[in-house]
């Protein structure tokens, strides 16, 4: 499973979701959309946003519950 967190530095949202993504899945990959043209296009204002195998799974507004079973295998 590749999990990969869609964030921007300055959003009190997406540091909360990092820190989820450092306690629950270490692997998982953060991508800064102000550093990737490409994902800026894509997420623009609409982070965090995580993606599971390239399918997003959540955006905007979560919590640490929704994203557990969201990352959780199976």
């Amino acid at each position: 499973m590749h999990i990969v967190l869609y964030s921007r530095r300055g959003c009190h949202l997406c540091e909360r979701v990092e820190d989820w993504l450092a306690c629950h899945a270490p692997d998982g990959a953060v991508i800064d959309v102000d550093a990737v043209p490409e994902a800026a296009r894509a997420f623009g204002l609409r982070v965090p946003v995580v993606e599971i195998d390239g399918v997003v799974v959540l955006e905007g507004l979560f919590d640490e519950g929704q994203f557990v079973a969201a990352i959780r295998p199976g």
